[in-house]
């Protein structure tokens, strides 16, 4: 407990620090409405953060992972609306896309050698070109089929809610516990260390890929089961929001420093920031430029923890 408050003390208390302000500045930000509001949004930004963890700490990128949610959930509802299969096939369908087209981002990258940067941001383009081919460009209502996922929840929190708290508690014991864990935190430090000890490499890379393309396949279907449709601008942007949630999380952008916990507690106090300058009434560039603002304060932070540790 001692360990984990020193780790993430400064994050727990930034966000004690969000909830103060907007609770003095909003009369209806500190009501159980709006913490359950908060905590229902967390599901698709929390998956897709998993993952990207997950890249960051073998020292990769991936910015396609926004477009894979949309293209999921495209998949998700071609397979309801048009074919007519079952629920649980047509989900397995939309996560199998996210894991297939993840596993092909990481196979580009390390079989043609190519930074994961340029792979998975010519495959956001065309993972999102997919989306718009599917949908036609138009919102498709999906109704009570993807609905039943979000009821039966606990004190107003959806089973979405809970299946992405357990994701983030087994993602941090595999990184924790496991050989594999192990491994990535060895390739994230050092790639020529890890293949010099023995650890699969190649394997590992696409594997991760695979991994994150998979998350983004299930935050495509718990959005498309909270607005009870498949959306083609869904996921627009959220790499961004990912990548920023990993490094206020604490993981480093160079790889092998991070916990998936962090990178939680990074996804709240985005979500928390956005909810409350909304309930403010704050304007849209004005929210952009000082969640930027957040997340360069976050590098800079990151960087001075990183340095003062060689010190």
């Amino acid at each position: 407990m001692k360990q984990a408050l020193g780790e993430f003390g400064g994050l727990l208390g930034a966000m004690a620090l969000l909830v103060a302000v907007f609770a003095l500045r909003s009369p209806t930000f500190l009501t159980p409405t709006t913490f359950l509001t908060i905590a229902n949004q967390l599901p698709e930004a929390t998956l897709v953060a998993v993952g990207m963890t997950f890249v960051i700490l073998i020292g990769g990128i991936d910015l396609s992972v926004g477009s894979l949610l949309g293209l999921s959930s495209a998949v998700l509802g071609l397979a309801l609306l048009r074919c007519h299969l079952p629920l649980p096939l047509a989900a397995l369908l939309g996560v199998s896309t996210g894991f297939l087209i993840g596993g092909l981002n990481g196979l580009l990258t390390v079989r043609l050698r190519l930074p994961s940067f340029i792979v998975t941001l010519g495959m956001l383009e065309a993972a999102r070109g997919a989306t718009y081919l599917l949908t036609e460009s138009r919102t498709q209502y999906l109704g009570g089929p993807v609905e039943k996922l979000t009821e039966g929840g606990i004190g107003g929190l959806t089973p979405p809610f809970w299946w992405a708290l357990t994701t983030v508690l087994l993602a941090q014991v595999v990184l924790t516990k496991t050989v594999f864990g192990r491994n990535l935190y060895a390739l994230g430090g050092s790639e020529q260390t890890a293949f010099l000890s023995g650890v699969p490499v190649a394997r590992l890379k696409i594997l991760v890929f695979a991994i994150a393309g998979a998350l983004a396949g299930f935050g495509g279907l718990f959005n498309a089961a909270r607005l009870s449709s498949a959306d083609p601008n869904a996921g627009v942007g959220m790499e961004l929001s990912a990548i920023a949630a990993v490094v206020i999380g604490g993981t480093s952008l160079t790889g092998g420093r991070g916990s998936v916990l962090g990178t939680f507690l990074g996804v709240l106090v985005i979500t928390i920031l956005g909810n409350g300058l909304a309930q403010l009434g704050v304007q849209e560039p004005l929210k952009r430029l000082l969640t930027g603002g957040v997340i360069v304060l976050a590098v800079v932070l990151d960087r001075l923890r990183y340095s003062k540790a060689l010190a």
